[in-house]
């Protein structure tokens, strides 16, 4: 099973708060684990226009400015963007999908900051990561939901109701979800 380009969908009974109500994009999934960005939780202490700031990156042409994300609890100083195919980076842009790529460079910030950068992006400080075999349990154990990854729902500035539209993208209405899991 690769889920690499999938989306995660945090159950009711996830066991970890930092996860609660999480989508997380899954940027690679192989039998050596798994590493994602959570996708709907925005950095409350730090905007974009701050980080360029920090990182001396002067902010020339006129792009939008996008949100930094709480991308997961691990090495959370570090930054990734997860971004739209008609982006690449000389060998650092990881391609997921047809549909996606993820940067981890300086240099997708400061195209960026001059407006060259990808169509659609998102910034997240850290990254999820699970070891082999970690994933597949969670998920057995009804910590997670997986669909796929749509670009609109992903790209979203709507971070509050990306939860519910990848539930709903399966046909679950959260309201009847339950955090125990069941055998049949």
């Amino acid at each position: 099973m690769n889920l690499s380009g999938k989306l995660l969908i945090a159950m009711p009974g996830m066991g970890d708060p930092r996860f609660q109500h999480s989508v997380v994009f899954l940027c690679a999934h192989s039998d050596e684990g798994a590493m994602g960005l959570v996708i709907n939780k925005p950095a409350t202490d730090l905007s974009f226009n701050q980080l360029l700031e920090q990182l001396k990156i002067p902010m020339t042409g006129a792009s939008d400015q996008i949100r930094v994300h709480f991308g997961g609890p691990v090495e959370n100083s570090r930054g990734f963007v997860l971004h739209s195919s008609d982006y690449g980076g000389e060998g650092s842009t990881m391609k997921v999908d047809e549909r996606f790529g993820m940067t981890a460079t300086l240099d997708i910030l400061k195209a960026i900051a001059k407006g060259a950068g990808p169509m659609s992006s998102l910034l997240a400080l850290g990254y999820a990561g699970w070891g082999p075999g970690q994933l597949e349990d969670e998920i057995i154990q009804n910590g997670w939901l997986t669909c796929d990854a749509d670009p609109d729902l992903v790209f979203s500035r709507d971070d509050s109701g990306k939860w519910t539209r990848a539930l709903q993208t399966l046909g679950v209405n959260p309201l009847t979800l339950s955090a125990a899991a069941g055998r049949a």
